[in-house]
């Protein structure tokens, strides 16, 4: 029997899903599958997120990896906690070394390397707030990745696209074991192809077992090295010994009455917020074209204002609390007219990430995002160890007038962003929206369905979207609205519709209803999953 994975002639029609003991959402069934799995041995929500944030190392390596980075916010016995876990640069790396040899940061290879923050993260949470070991929650990814899984329809796409483009513009020893780690007999596995990674698996066993010091201090922090020197990189085992997470408060603006959390820059959760203010300044009755041009100008001004502003924390002018003022969000408001402004020439990348969400029976939740910023990011896996390593160094400048310019030990502008939403100072919902700079786009769009017209978390997530792209530009979904389309065009915007949707991200959303039970919603865009139970 043969058939195209992908090809869906009919539109889908998901409906939310609920659960009262617990929930995991996911982009992948194995790894939402994990993070129950865990659940049902007694662990909580952070447990649950850490086995599901591993496994999908493992299963979808198309968009994170052990390299990675991870951003989380948690609700646990009623309290709101926020974890940035990314690094920085590495010490040795300077504007003047790297300007020598290119004019804007290169975006693979050993140079946009940082310091990969996701181990480092789940040991961090797990000795806060698990109930079980970080070897324990780990164990389903070690399964998977020795005994090998299916890979998914989306995950096979992702790779194939990405092992065509690498055998093209991959030169030279440095990436040769992206090619021996991520291919069978020589190419990308196809749809549910069994894929085995035994050296991952094994270096997944040595961060549980030593609560992720072998990645950090030792015989990984070794590897690393290693072979960054031997293809002219700049990460050493001092910048990984040297990394610790940060416990940070987490941000939140006020929208139609309810408190949207995201955490504070490097990322961009702020991005989100802004929008979110500037949006709220406006009454919201009707999806029409007036809504639809005040949303995207409002992300507009806010992108303008974040990839101006955004960086190192130590390193930004003002504080991210000076940009959610309800004085700030007025003049911005005021700024939109009826016809399409250019606020920034900037020109977003695009990218891949994961996002999931899990919930317990004790009313804890977790929202956690994790990535390898472009696909498989770097294109650098580390000899022996499976490890693949992101590429967060590809957003700094190299102008020294910017911002963000390069600089030894600097944290640079992030994409990566949980959302949570809250009522009455209790958490009521975890939510995110997956793909770089697609993210606030998609927290903005996905919350206004959701309080604006009151969608429940299946149609919040299925509502067609739309994409800032740079300047004028914004690219909407085949299923966006067409009369809409030659309106809002009539409003100066420059509407593209392209029938790719993986530009518009890939979400998931987990409610908390007043009797305790939870609703999600998983992405219809992509492999979503929910397990509950």
């Amino acid at each position: 029997m043969k058939f195209d994975p992908l090809y869906m002639p009919y539109h889908s029609r998901r409906i939310p899903l609920s659960g009262r003991n617990g929930v995991v959402a996911t982009s992948n069934a194995l790894a939402s599958e994990a993070g129950l799995e865990i659940l049902k041995k007694g662990g909580n929500a952070v447990d649950a997120a850490i086995a599901t944030a591993a496994c999908l190392t493992v299963v979808e390596p198309t968009a994170n990896g052990i390299g990675s980075d991870n951003f989380t916010l948690v609700w646990m016995k009623e309290k709101l906690y926020g974890l940035n876990s990314n690094g920085p640069s590495p010490e040795g790396i300077t504007l003047e070394k790297v300007k020598k040899n290119h004019e804007s940061m290169p975006v693979h290879g050993w140079t946009p390397v940082t310091v990969p923050g996701a181990p480092k993260g789940w040991a961090e949470l797990s000795r806060r707030f698990g109930n079980l070991s970080l070897l324990d929650c780990l164990m389903p990814a070690i399964s998977h990745a020795e005994n090998g899984f299916a890979v998914a329809a989306n995950v096979a796409h992702m790779w194939k696209r990405a092992f065509h483009k690498y055998k093209e513009i991959f030169k030279g020893d440095a990436h040769e074991e992206w090619f021996r780690t991520f291919t069978v007999n020589g190419e990308a596995p196809e749809a549910f192809e069994i894929m085995r990674l035994p050296d991952h698996a094994r270096t997944l066993r040595l961060i549980g077992e030593t609560e992720g010091e072998a990645f950090y201090t030792g015989e990984l922090a070794d590897k690393m090295e290693e072979d960054a020197r031997a293809h002219g990189g700049y990460l050493r085992k001092s910048d990984l010994a040297s990394f610790s997470p940060e416990w940070v408060t987490p941000l939140t603006v006020n929208y139609r009455g309810y408190e949207v959390a995201e955490l504070p820059p490097s990322g961009q959760g702020m991005v989100a917020l802004m929008a979110l203010n500037t949006l709220s300044r406006f009454p919201v009755e009707n999806r029409d074209a007036e809504y639809y041009h005040r949303a995207m100008e409002s992300m507009k001004m806010a992108f303008a204002d974040g990839m101006h502003h955004i960086t190192d924390p130590k390193d930004m002018e003002f504080g991210p609390s000076d940009f959610l003022t309800e004085d700030f969000a007025r003049r911005r408001a005021e700024m939109i007219t009826e016809e399409a402004q250019i606020f920034t020439h900037e020109d977003p990348f695009q990218s891949g990430t994961v996002y999931l969400a899990t919930a317990d029976k004790e009313g804890n939740m977790v929202s956690m995002i994790q990535s390898n910023y472009m696909g498989f990011g770097s294109g650098i896996v580390v000899k022996g160890t499976g490890i693949s390593l992101q590429n967060r160094g590809a957003d700094f400048k190299l102008d020294e007038n910017h911002r963000n310019v390069l600089a030894p030990k600097k944290r640079t502008y992030h994409t990566i962003i949980p959302g949570m939403l809250l009522k009455d100072r209790k958490c009521i919902g975890v939510f995110g929206v997956m793909g770089g700079y697609m993210q606030p786009q998609g927290h903005l769009q996905v919350m206004s369905s959701l309080l604006d017209f009151n969608l429940n978390p299946q149609a919040a997530l299925d509502c067609p979207r739309w994409q800032w792209v740079r300047e004028k530009k914004i690219m909407v979904e085949d299923t966006f609205d067409a009369e809409m389309i030659e309106e809002l065009k009539k409003k100066g915007h420059d509407i593209t519709v392209t029938e790719d949707n993986s530009h518009f991200g890939r979400g998931q959303m987990i409610l908390k209803m007043p009797n305790g039970v939870y609703v999600a919603g998983t992405e219809s865009r992509t492999d979503g999953n929910i397990s509950l139970y």
